[in-house]
């Protein structure tokens, strides 16, 4: 029921959508070789016959043939689903490319209509400039002839001048002199007006030629226009033709969908059907074990009735009036013998029937079997698939949280700050927020509204965890100001299984994971260690000394040092480390770490944390029939709040504090932005927290980053600086996540990742 190849093209699957129209090649979606589904493409003719087909049985009760009828059914649906989700994807990628060409083209039309009014008005502003240039040279033309008329007045009056002194030539030769002179010289201002005039006609058709190039200019950009507006005009009706070509595609895959779920229902009516044969197969096994009694009984009587025909001889002589008794009896044992005959064929009959129930439990156990074995390559495919799209993201993930309302906010919080976008584009993915009457938009791989809970949010963080398992380095840090909910989102509420955190979520999951993956032959060892970072110093949270890395009376406890080896593996010197078997154990060091932490007391938060938290665990698994050595981390931060001083009111102790964790939190935010912008130097040393995270920003690391909001209206210059710094996060590019396959050596120490 699938389209192939013929004569080297394939057919085109417009048609299954829109009908009996076609599309010509250079419209058809980008070509779809390098995808599950090869060259194999599905029309509309071929859809319609694998949805309406019938299974076609030769033996109804030939279960086997049944079941490989529909598993090839159900391959072939999947197969034609896979098809559809990836024409899908090809057009929501055409879609995409269509709409990005769309924006760059309007872009394109706006800054030509700019450009092309700003051309216009130093058009307009030249004309203007050239009609007041024209204007004066008409007024200094209109003057050189007026004197140039006033010089042929002059001149006629000297020719009568002349005539008159050529009649009077004796007596008037001195004045006959002066005038002549004076004509000398009106005529060399008749000539230089007279060039004066040549040059201006030239610079007026030199203007005439201008002006008519401008207006050519202007002409020219006034079709440029119309064409932008017809492309434009041409692309808006190809995008609404692609959208009724996707909504048609929407309804195949529901009505594909509903198929699906027809032939799960089908499905569950074969198991049923096993069901059922095992009880008429246990109702069998009972009739055989009541025939085999009768078989039995039959026997004794049959052996009874044999001595009775022995010694019926010698009672014959005796007892010849008992002759018609022992007629009786040898009637009665002809019909014993019958009965005997048919339970022998009835039981060979159940015999039968028995050895063809167990062959099909056989047959079903050895496809149970074939199950599992898919089962496991599956999970395998899952964790392939998982990881191939995490290391080619190439960047750090960023989820956003806002925390609810709670009973102590002020009752001035009420104006709305956070919106929520509901379009499929930005569905759980974008926050709006509204500052002064400003509207900031900001989208992130996920956003958790107040309403969520934290079993929904460890079931977007499930599949990164499992990372660590698989041997790879796994960073999460919980980010946001003092009393957003950082460490209620990374360990919850103690005492309330259903508000616990990330972190003993992570951590149940890795161990029942661990267990399940024991039939495969995995085994692993983990490893614990937790720490904080106060005021710029490193604390051991396991140490039996409390007061090792404290300072007292001016006197530094024990140092740690951070050192990062050439496979970006990070190790801290005499930091504790801990061999763990259950999440019990790695719960009773977290209360204890818990109980060592540094917290105080602010007027934004009652428990404000005020120093980084670290936890970081080391896994290492060998499976021991493939002989597959894998080695993972799982570091789990929650970071000290950022916050103001004019809000917090921190004095002493508190006022360093801050200084440190704000000074900490800054320079993370300059390694992020040396990040983004792709320096070649990053600041990484700039402080301990930036310098422990380097792996983990900079390196091979699977990082996430969770931005906690807190919806009170007093915080929303804080709330906008964290979404900022988040977007940032969400915007760089770090290493790609390689795999741990290094053999573990006997002198291993934990490392961060």
């Amino acid at each position: 029921m699938v389209g192939t190849a013929n004569n080297g093209r394939l057919r085109l699957a417009f048609s299954l959508v829109n009908g009996s129209q076609d599309l010509d090649l250079s419209s058809a979606p980008a070509s779809n070789a390098g995808s599950e589904c090869g060259g194999i493409e599905f029309t509309r003719e071929d859809v319609e016959a694998l949805v309406n087909e019938k299974m076609k049985y030769k033996n109804k009760f030939n279960y086997k043939e049944r079941c490989e009828n529909m598993m090839e059914y159900i391959k072939r649906l999947r197969l034609c689903i896979k098809w559809f989700q990836e024409l899908e994807g090809e057009y929501a990628f055409e879609q995409e490319k269509l709409r990005n060409a769309l924006e760059l083209t309007e872009r394109r039309c706006s800054e030509m209509e700019v450009a092309l009014n700003n051309k216009e008005e130093e058009l307009n502003l030249i004309i203007l400039e050239l009609r007041k240039s024209l204007a004066s040279l008409q007024d200094k033309l209109a003057k050189e002839e007026s004197e140039k008329n006033a010089a042929v007045d002059s001149l006629t009056k000297e020719k009568e001048a002349r005539t008159s002194i050529e009649r009077s030539q004796a007596s008037l030769s001195e004045e006959l002199e002066k005038v002549q002179g004076e004509l000398d010289g009106a005529n060399q201002r008749i000539a230089s007006i007279n060039d004066m005039y040549k040059l201006l006609q030239e610079y007026n058709s030199s203007l005439q030629l201008y002006n008519s190039k401008l207006q050519t200019d202007l002409d020219t950009a006034h079709e440029t226009i119309k064409r932008g507006e017809k492309e434009r005009s041409a692309i808006v009706e190809n995008l609404h033709t692609l959208r009724g070509q996707h909504k048609s595609l929407q309804d195949q895959l529901m009505s594909s969908i509903a198929s699906q779920d027809e032939v799960m229902k089908q499905k569950d009516a074969l198991l049923n059907e096993v069901a059922c044969l095992r009880m008429e197969l246990n109702q069998s096994r009972e009739d055989r074990e009541h025939y085999q009694q009768q078989v039995q009984s039959l026997a004794a009587e049959v052996s009874k009735y044999k001595e009775l025909a022995t010694n019926s001889s010698e009672l014959e002589e005796k007892c010849l009036s008992q002759g018609n008794q022992i007629q009786i009896l040898h009637d009665q044992l002809a019909v014993a013998e019958r009965k005997l005959q048919m339970s022998d064929m009835s039981i060979f009959e159940t015999r039968n029937e028995f050895e063809g129930q167990k062959k099909l439990i056989e047959e079903l156990q050895n496809r149970l079997e074939d199950a599992e074995f898919k089962l496991i390559e599956g999970e395998k495919l899952r964790k392939k698939l998982h990881n191939t799209i995490l290391e080619l993201k190439g960047n750090i993930r960023v989820f956003c949280r806002v925390r609810p309302q709670l009973p102590d906010d002020s009752s001035s919080n009420q104006a709305k700050v956070f919106s929520y976008p509901t379009s499929m584009e930005y569905l759980g993915r974008g926050i709006d927020m509204t500052q002064n009457g400003q509207k900031h938009s900001f989208t992130f791989d996920k956003v958790f509204m107040p309403d969520a809970s934290q079993e929904e949010v460890f079931v977007e963080i499930s599949q990164l965890v499992q990372s660590a398992l698989d041997g790879y380095k796994v960073c999460i840090f919980a980010y946001g100001q003092t009393g957003s909910g950082k460490t209620y989102t990374m360990m919850g509420k103690p005492g309330q299984p259903d508000e616990k955190g990330l972190i003993p979520r992570s951590l149940e999951q890795i161990f029942q994971t661990k267990q399940a993956l024991q039939p495969q032959g995995w085994r692993y060892e983990m490893q614990v260690s937790m720490l904080e970072i106060y005021n710029e110093t490193i604390r051991d949270l396991l140490s039996t000394n409390k007061d090792a890395s404290r300072i007292e009376n001016g006197v530094a406890g024990k140092q740690y040092t951070i050192k990062h080896d050439a496979n970006g593996n990070t190790q801290v010197s005499d930091l504790t480390i801990v061999d763990v078997q259950s999440s019990r154990e790695v719960k009773y060091l977290l209360d204890r770490a818990a109980h060592s932490r540094s917290v105080g007391k602010t007027q934004m938060n009652e428990q404000s944390s005020r120093s980084h938290f670290v936890f970081t665990m080391r896994i290492t698994g060998v499976n021991e029939s493939t002989e597959q050595q894998v080695q993972g981390v799982l570091n789990l931060i929650d970071l000290a709040g950022s916050e103001r001083l004019s809000k917090s009111g921190s004095t002493g102790d508190r006022l360093k504090e801050t200084q440190a964790i704000n000074k900490s939190l800054s320079s993370l935010a300059d390694v992020i932005f040396a990040l983004a912008k792709k320096e070649d130097h990053v600041p990484f040393r700039n402080s301990k927290l930036t310098y422990l995270l380097q792996p983990c920003l900079g390196g091979d690391s699977k990082t996430l980053m969770f931005v906690n909001i807190s919806p009170e209206l007093s915080s929303v210059g804080e709330s906008l600086c964290s979404l900022r710094f988040a977007a940032r996060v969400n915007a760089c590019e770090i290493g790609t996540p390689r795999r741990q396959l290094n053999m573990r050596t006997s002198e291993s120490r934990l490392s961060y990742g």
